[in-house]
């Protein structure tokens, strides 16, 4: 009997891999991963939206803390619906001192998402968050600890303060998480939660869940080993033809002909340093069928991480136009990925899978007005007068460049923020109209994507994905089980 899933889907950002998803999974025996991005705005449209189906309001009955439930609900819902050009109402965006409100808001929409996941089954369910947003972490994190995740996932950064974070977090005590600030002399200031301040009832102690890291080198695996304030207890080794971020190649930047980040020898990890850190350990990126599966396991990986198979099947959170148009185009041949060294404010390169067959999204973007208003991927730093500010390279550049920006890091920058919304049908209504545009993001086997489609068919279930990764001559022990370790038991 296996200690652990050797499938895990991927946490593909902003409520691709939504609840749905994850349930399909977990129930077939691997884990299922919910994405912790923008859950609090992700929650709040949803709710606007009338809550289609009850299930957010399901969901909120069986969170602890009713009152603060209630205020959640009370504060968004909308009877039926807004009206469909009606604008979403603004999400307070995250400072390092953020309002009781927003914090709430964080904690039940990652409650939310991890319990409806977990739903009628007893199988393990995990959480996916970027180390780069770091401001609502701590109340996600809890969040999603009072519905009883399995897993944290982390990359897109260094995450050695988060094992100390589940540790305290298990036993409702209060907990820090050093926030980056930058300026003219870089510091950490730290953000804070203590549980007991929003504790409306008592509640035993929770689950500590399974961390792992997401890495993309052996250096960064050893330091997380060695440095970490708590125990880290795996990790996924994400390679550059993986969707998302990717890590930045090591060594000075260079550009393919095509203009796409070039990696080379440096960027390939040592697997067999890794699998002397005596950690389980998962392969991420072009993994997306029974061979690559087996092929991990025969490289004494404990299994694999697909992402974009998944981001194309029928219970993910992705639009079913852009689902259509991209597994049509996969079909035809004609899809294209594109890694962009520049699009994402956080600095790393970014996958994007290219709609309205245009060889690059740059002319839609330089036509789109810029604006700030979800702000997930901003940068704290200290002006010339001591103040802690926030600005991102995406927002309008007059802005960026008075908070001691430069014109130049605003070239070519995105908002992946209202992109990603958009790519899951809650993108913000501004001035009456419906503008914001889908930024949809996928691994380089995006073109592989048709061959999960039966003969005839135009969509997929996770199930049929589930079942060609388990394909013929793959040796999986006792899938249908999974012992969950000692250090996560109830």
């Amino acid at each position: 009997m296996r200690k652990h899933p050797v499938i895990i889907q991927g946490g593909m950002g902003a409520g691709v891999s939504s609840w749905r998803l994850a349930h399909a999974v977990s129930e077939r025996g691997e884990l299922g991963v919910v994405s912790g991005t923008a859950l609090e705005t992700i929650l709040a449209r949803r709710l606007e939206d009338g809550d289609n189906g009850g299930h957010m309001r399901r969901a909120l009955d069986h969170f602890p803390f009713k009152a603060m439930a209630e205020r959640v609900w009370t504060n968004y819902y909308v009877a039926g619906g807004k009206t469909e050009l009606a604008s979403y109402k603004k999400i307070e965006l995250y400072t390092k001192d953020p309002s009781r409100q927003v914090q709430e808001l964080s904690m039940v929409s990652n409650f939310v998402e991890v319990w409806l996941a977990h739903e009628g089954h007893s199988k393990p369910v995990g959480i996916n968050y970027l180390e780069k947003v770091q401001m609502p972490h701590l109340p996600s994190i809890y969040g999603a600890m009072l519905a009883g995740v399995d897993y944290v996932l982390m990359g897109a950064g260094i995450p050695l303060k988060i094992p100390g974070v589940l540790d305290k977090f298990a036993n409702h005590e209060a907990a820090t998480y050093p926030l980056y600030v930058g300026g003219q002399q870089g510091e950490e200031v730290l953000l804070s939660l203590d549980p007991r301040e929003f504790m409306e009832c008592e509640v035993g102690p929770l689950k500590r869940p399974i961390f792992l890291a997401i890495v993309a080198s052996n250096t960064l695996a050893t330091t997380l080993v060695k440095k970490a304030n708590g125990r880290v207890d795996g990790f996924i080794i994400e390679g550059p033809t993986a969707g998302g971020h990717n890590a930045p190649p090591r060594g000075k930047l260079q550009l393919t002909d095509a203009g796409e980040a070039l990696y080379g020898e440096r960027d390939i990890v040592d697997l067999a340093k890794i699998a002397e850190l005596g950690l389980p350990f998962w392969l991420a990126g072009g993994y997306g069928s029974a061979a690559k599966v087996q092929e991990a396991l025969d490289a004494g990986a404990d299994g694999v991480q697909v992402g974009t198979a998944f981001a194309f099947c029928e219970e993910s959170g992705l639009r079913e136009d852009y689902k259509r148009q991209l597994l049509r185009e996969a079909a035809a041949g004609m899809v294209t990925v594109f890694s962009d060294p520049v699009a994402s404010p956080t600095g790393f390169p970014f996958k994007t899978a290219l709609l309205d067959n245009t060889n690059t999204v740059k002319e839609l973007y330089e036509a789109r007005p810029r604006i700030c208003d979800v702000g997930h991927l901003r940068e704290s730093l200290r002006n010339e007068a001591g103040e802690v500010v926030y600005r991102c390279a995406a927002e309008p550049q007059s802005i960026y460049i008075s908070k001691g920006g430069k014109v130049e890091d605003t070239e070519g920058k995105k908002c992946l923020c209202n992109g990603l919304l958009a790519n899951v049908g809650l993108q913000q209504i501004r001035a009456g109209k419906n503008e914001e545009r889908g930024l949809v993001t996928a691994g380089d086997d995006l073109k592989e994507i048709a061959t999960f489609l039966a003969p005839g068919a135009v969509t997929y279930t996770a199930a049929e994905v589930l079942a060609k990764l388990r394909g013929e001559g793959v040796d999986f022990s006792a899938i249908a089980e999974i012992q969950m370790p000692e250090s996560v038991a109830q």
